[in-house]
């Protein structure tokens, strides 16, 4: 993909309103929600910063992916949870003050992981050096750049004029859910001569990390003496990812259209399964 106003500007300014959007809804209060739920919070983040990229590993070695789209789907297992999984918790009963939390903290971890592990994945995947490794410093800087920043100036809006926040918020969530659209239909465009290909090879892959990892968020969590609620939002926080900002590092800081295509693919299917916990928590109710 070659740099345009789309991968240069757009992406990552649209990624940053979304950001922003997110932390309206983020209290500096959610930071201490760790010594609240301190093992829940080990177990969702063990999940989705190690046990996630784990997986997507496994089954791009199992269902044989190969070279560039194997590297997209690393990018998109690197990549931490968004304010998504905090509304499918919600519309799921979950609980939402954990899901935020889980989001808070990923959210900063990540920016010091992605680097690493989408490099690991370049190198292995295609170690003949067609595609250069990210540079892990001006990663670092772009990332904090296009997601904490934007969140920290969000939550600066909700702390200072909590009224201009809840005003904000509804707006925003709008707009976020558009330009979710346009980068997924964008990624899926730009690629559109290669898509069934693509899809046919990429979207098993993607379907089975996603369905894995539901439900290696919710059994572990089960297992460890978590509650339902508990679980429940550790699986989402594990199996719903950031797409946009998978397709913006490959866009934007990689600039290779193919490594986008395995985010947009997740991005559609991970619908589609958060729907149906949706349904099943709505169901079930409370326990």
């Amino acid at each position: 993909m070659e740099a345009s106003i789309l991968t240069q500007l757009f992406l990552p300014l649209a990624l940053a309103v979304i950001m922003f959007g997110m932390g309206l809804s983020l209290r500096f209060d959610d930071f201490k929600r760790i010594l609240i739920y301190p093992k829940a919070v080990a177990i969702g983040l063990t999940n989705q910063l190690i046990l996630l990229p784990l997986v997507a590993f496994g089954l791009i070695k199992l269902f044989g992916l190969q070279t560039e789209l194997a590297v997209g789907l690393m990018i998109l297992a690197a990549c931490p949870g968004g304010a998504t999984s905090n509304l499918i918790t919600h519309l799921a009963k979950g609980d939402s003050a954990l899901s935020i939390t889980l989001t808070a903290f990923s959210s900063l971890i990540a920016v010091f992981t992605i680097p690493f592990i989408v490099n690991f994945a370049i190198l292995y995947f295609i170690p003949s050096g067609e595609s250069q490794p990210l540079n892990v410093f001006g990663t670092v800087i772009s990332v904090i750049f296009i997601t904490i920043i934007p969140v920290a100036i969000g939550m600066m809006v909700l702390k200072k004029s909590p009224q201009l926040a809840q005003k904000w918020d509804a707006p925003f969530r709008k707009i976020s859910a558009v330009f979710f659209v346009i980068i997924l239909l964008a990624a899926i465009l730009k690629e559109r001569e290669n898509l069934i290909e693509y899809f046919a090879e990429a979207g098993p892959v993607a379907l089975v990390l996603n369905l894995a990892t539901l439900a290696l968020g919710y059994f572990s969590g089960k297992i460890l003496g978590l509650s339902k609620k508990q679980s429940t939002t550790i699986a989402i926080e594990s199996g719903i990812q950031n797409g946009t900002l998978g397709i913006t590092i490959a866009a934007t800081l990689l600039v290779n259209s193919t490594m986008t295509i395995p985010s947009a693919i997740y991005g559609l299917l991970m619908f589609g399964t958060a729907g149906i916990l949706i349904f099943l928590g709505n169901r079930k109710g409370k326990s």
